[in-house]
């Protein structure tokens, strides 16, 4: 079988999975003071519905919101809710949080157990809903908005393809929890009308596509498409046009062209959700880097710190370069380590001067290997160009929105260009022109 690819652009980038990929799951110990964002998702913020000097069980709601795209925030731990104030995240944010003192019981809120096969699919979404699922690769959008698109689709594809490197999290899931995950599929394919399954799974995987083609054995209606190690091969648009060659219009959105994506964990999620009445309060994340002492996959408690992840994993080498949330082409620089881990983290890195890579901004030599690389066929010097200027709207008319931000561009830049940098910094000042107009 010839593995799956999309069509332009992309590139071969090291990959930095061996410290991990074969390292079961383990379990971090539950925090003694668990820090809980209000907002660990895309859209409206939660109002707390809890109180100070309350007692809370592990798995209840403490923040929900009526607004249509947000997710409700659930306790992980059960003990005393002692404060209900901003706190500082790790991305140096402040952000309205629930802080509970932990018990250390693990009381559990009574919940719901139901088979999806019995259930309809509005019936499925409101307990994707009630659990405050969000997407878990990194985007946290809320998952039941995604599950109930507007236009009919026809396939589910879940995204097993974890290009980012150092990143683990999901392949471990897929070797350990393969039968979960391909439920939580049938699920999400019940509840959205869709016919057909597919999981793409990278090539450099081969433990994680037997284990997943054995779970989807019974199922006619499943497959595992088999995808080529190439960087960004797990972005939406690319793995759709790898495995069913459509394109996604620009402007457009998955349901567009009749499908919609899942992450693997957000998958295992939905299943927990249905099957077991399992709120969203926890999550694996990968914990990496050069300057880990022992690098591994932690099943972790949200509102833990994430100075805790290292310390499980024996601290660091030494002073680390820099400590990303996520992988090192699309995460973002963690700020401050006391601040807890949320939803949509997937993993967190100490990385090493040799590792870590900063920008430089030397002039341009125009040798065109952005345009070359990148897998959108747009132009990224230029998009850098006009953004940095404040040419947002030139930036605009040369597709500036369609950029995916995969960071591919800035790596094989031998001028060391923040050009990602520059085109988050014009799709923001954009918005905020845009904004302006309105209310003018």
């Amino acid at each position: 079988m010839i593995p799956k690819t999309f069509p332009r652009g992309g590139g071969d980038i090291p990959h930095h999975k061996s410290a991990t990929d074969r390292k079961p799951i383990e379990v971090l110990p539950a925090p003694e003071i668990a820090v809980i964002p209000l907002q660990q998702h895309i859209g409206a913020p939660c109002e707390p519905v809890v109180a100070v000097g309350e007692k809370v069980k592990m798995g209840q709601l403490i923040g929900e919101s009526q607004k249509f795209i947000s997710a409700s925030v659930h306790s992980s731990v059960s003990g005393e809710v002692v404060a209900i104030e901003e706190r500082r995240l790790g991305n140096g944010n402040k952000a309205l949080c629930v802080v509970i003192k932990n018990d250390g019981r693990d009381e559990r809120v009574s919940a719901q157990h139901a088979d999806w096969r019995k259930l309809s699919p509005k019936d499925i979404r409101e307990a994707v809903k009630n659990a405050g699922i969000v997407g878990m690769g990194g985007a946290g959008f809320p998952t039941h908005v995604k599950l109930n698109p507007p236009k009919p689709v026809d396939t589910i594809l879940i995204n097993g393809a974890e290009c980012e490197p150092y990143l683990t999290c999901d392949h471990r899931l897929m070797v350990e929890r393969a039968e979960e995950m391909v439920q939580g599929l049938l699920a999400i394919m019940k509840a959205t009308g869709a016919s057909r399954g597919v999981i793409g799974i990278e090539a450099n995987k081969p433990d994680a596509i037997a284990q997943v083609q054995e779970a989807i054995s019974e199922f006619e209606q499943l497959a595992v498409a088999v995808l080529q190690v190439r960087y960004p091969q797990g972005a939406e648009k690319q793995l759709i046009k790898a495995i069913l060659n459509r394109e996604v219009p620009s402007g457009g959105l998955p349901h567009d062209v009749g499908c919609v994506v899942s992450n693997v964990h957000t998958a295992i999620a939905v299943w927990e959700a249905i099957s077991t009445g399992k709120s969203s309060y926890e999550r694996v994340v990968t914990v990496s880097g050069g300057a880990v002492v022992d690098p591994r996959n932690l099943l972790v408690r949200v509102g833990t710190p994430i100075e805790a992840l290292f310390e499980f994993c024996g601290g660091f080498l030494g002073e680390p370069e820099v400590v990303v949330c996520g992988g090192p082409m699309t995460g973002w620089q963690i700020q401050d380590l006391s601040g807890p881990v949320v939803k949509n983290m997937s993993g967190v890195l100490a990385l090493t001067k040799e590792e870590a890579g900063f920008d430089e901004n030397l002039p341009c030599i125009r040798c065109e290997r952005c345009v070359h690389a990148c897998p959108m066929g747009l132009t990224p010097n230029l998009l850098g160009e006009y953004s940095h200027k404040g040419l947002y709207r030139e930036a605009e008319g040369i597709h500036l929105r369609d950029c995916i931000e995969c960071s591919l561009c800035s790596y094989v830049c031998p001028a060391k260009r923040a050009l990602v940098t520059w085109i988050k910094q014009g799709k923001a000042g954009l918005a905020a022109e845009k904004a302006k107009e309105k209310v003018s």
